[in-house]
């Protein structure tokens, strides 16, 4: 499976828990040999424009971290766009689903899935979308950039028991005929990082779902890092879930 990734992931660009040392190499030492690894091109200025004001993008600038956080961006442009053919997935920092079009915090500046949907709805590749966000933390950005736009589904799994969890998620994806299935994903809520709660092989469960979702609807599936802050599970959980997305 195709996996989006560039070497200045591993740069260290804040003090964050998202940008720490080693967390990208983490997984991509994980990676390596099982996967086929595509380099992005930062995302333009117009794909920005699209989600967020000038204003906010100023104040990225401002920060330093603009050319990162456009990588970032491009990267989740460019597994959507792999992702309408064949399911893929983006190694890819800073995160981005709580950048809302004006703000940002929780690690992140841009809104990579927000940026990634709305190129492709625009050039007319899509017609529907379903945001799966399975991060430990709600998805604000994605809800206030992408929630009223008409188009799109978001679903923020909201419960502390495992089983309910899976469920819901099953669920949800059973009842949605958008033709593109996507991830927010962030893997903090594993049992061995900050929200104590999946296994690893629930990954693996939500990417195969996704699949086969977007098998059904005829349509295309992708997924993009969000959270996930223990270095030394992050790489098995994310090879757990693309093992999940991609077509046996």
């Amino acid at each position: 499976m195709k996996v989006v990734y560039h070497e200045d992931y591993n740069e260290v660009y804040t003090s964050d828990p998202a940008a720490s040392p080693g967390r990208i190499r983490a997984v991509e030492s994980v990676l390596k040999g099982k996967v086929t690894f595509v380099e992005p091109k930062p995302a333009t200025k117009e794909d920005i424009l699209r989600v967020h004001t000038p204003e906010h993008i100023k104040s990225v600038e401002r920060e330093g971290v603009y050319d990162i956080a456009a990588l970032a961006a491009g990267g989740a442009i460019r597994a959507v766009e792999i992702g309408l053919t064949e399911p893929c997935f983006a190694l890819i920092r800073p995160p981005g689903h709580h950048a809302s079009a004006n703000s940002a915090w929780g690690f992140c500046y841009f809104n990579n899935m927000a940026i990634a949907l709305e190129k492709l709805k625009h050039q007319g590749k899509i017609k529907k979308a379903f945001i799966l966000d399975f991060d430990l933390h709600f998805g604000d950005g994605n809800v206030n950039i992408l929630g009223n736009k008409g188009y799109v589904t978001i679903y923020n799994p909201a419960t502390q028991n495992r089983n309910e969890y899976l469920k819901k998620v099953e669920e949800a994806l059973a009842e949605t005929n958008a033709d593109m299935i996507a991830a927010s994903a962030g893997f903090d809520n594993h049992e061995a990082d900050w929200g104590g709660l999946l296994k690893t092989e629930d990954y693996t469960f939500m990417g195969r779902l996704m699949r086969e979702t977007a098998y059904r609807n005829k349509g295309g599936c992708f997924g993009i890092l969000e959270g996930g802050y223990n270095h030394s599970v992050l790489g098995k959980n994310v090879l757990a879930f693309i093992e999940g997305l991609e077509e046996k």
